[in-house]
């Protein structure tokens, strides 16, 4: 007989929350290393690790992948690659939280795109008009950096990509794709980070903070998805995974300091429910990013 514990609905819902918080604060903390590596490198770091841990646990290559799954790992890898990349990128200059927000905007489109009904065209409009609220100067809301809002949105154009190509991805590769996957991804971000930081990239006295930003955006919380992925509906999931701008910016301000003018927070909060209204109209999931 199972554990009270193990039956509790909650667990999965507390552990999808646990594993959010562990990403979105992993990103925060991920921001400290900047000034060091700089995005670039803290991007490397990040992913050389992360790469490294799910070798080690997955050990894909006990199981052949076949040639019809390479194409789509490497587009895969190389999508996660961007999407990381360009999303530390966004947040030198961008609030954790606004970077989220705009990031969500790619798996979001997804989502709508791939549908045909009317009633999507209100969750079309939601998501236009949470970005506006968020562009630099609108209604009053504070500065937002232009280049940094760019890079958050191409970020999300990477998740979208990152969605479909992992689909194909782990139908014909398998648990193995997401090993070989991020290994791709480490790959094609560690010349750019080495250029960028150089030396510096390796350095024994950053290297505890990377390990605990490899640690709080991968292994714990890949671990907590899978939990929560094993027990949870995939519309329960989607709805959840929409919360993480809110976590965002919750430990942004704990970690960072930061603060969302009234404008700003009224844009994550409309992006979030064209997310949310997304997912209660058609059971679909929006996938957490690696």
């Amino acid at each position: 007989m199972k554990p009270a514990t193990a039956r509790s609905p909650l667990v999965p819902v507390i552990a999808l929350l646990l594993a959010m918080v562990s990403i979105q604060g992993g990103a925060a903390l991920a921001k400290q290393l900047f000034p060091y590596v700089g995005a670039q490198g803290a991007t490397a770091l990040r992913l050389g690790i992360a790469a490294a841990m799910l070798l080690a646990l997955w050990r894909p290559w006990r199981v052949p992948v076949t040639r019809a799954a390479l194409r789509p790992i490497l587009i895969y890898g190389v999508a996660l690659g961007g999407m990381n990349l360009l999303f530390y990128m966004a947040i030198r200059t961008t609030p954790l939280a606004i970077a989220v927000a705009l990031e969500f905007v790619g798996p979001l489109a997804v989502a709508l795109f791939s549908s045909r009904r009317l009633v999507d065209l209100v969750w079309v409009a939601l998501a236009i008009c949470g970005i506006f609220l968020l562009l630099p100067g609108s209604f009053g809301a504070t500065p937002l950096d232009p280049t940094g809002a760019i890079l958050a949105l191409g970020a999300g154009a990477c998740w979208a990509i990152y969605i479909l190509s992992g689909k194909r991805a782990a139908a014909s590769g398998g648990r193995p794709a997401v090993a070989y996957g991020t290994t791709i991804a480490a790959l094609f971000v560690m010349p750019i980070g080495v250029a960028h930081a150089g030396t510096g990239l390796f350095s024994i006295e950053i290297l505890p903070l990377a390990l605990a930003v490899a640690l709080l955006t991968s292994a714990i919380p890949y671990s907590l998805e899978m939990l929560a992925l094993d027990r949870l509906s995939t519309r329960v999931f989607g709805i959840l995974t929409s919360m993480e701008p809110a976590l965002a910016s919750i430990s942004a301000l704990l970690i960072l300091g930061e603060r969302l003018s009234i404008m700003q927070v009224a844009g994550v909060g409309t992006i979030m429910a064209a997310s949310i209204g997304v997912i209660m109209t058609r059971n679909s999931v929006v996938p957490v990013p690696a």
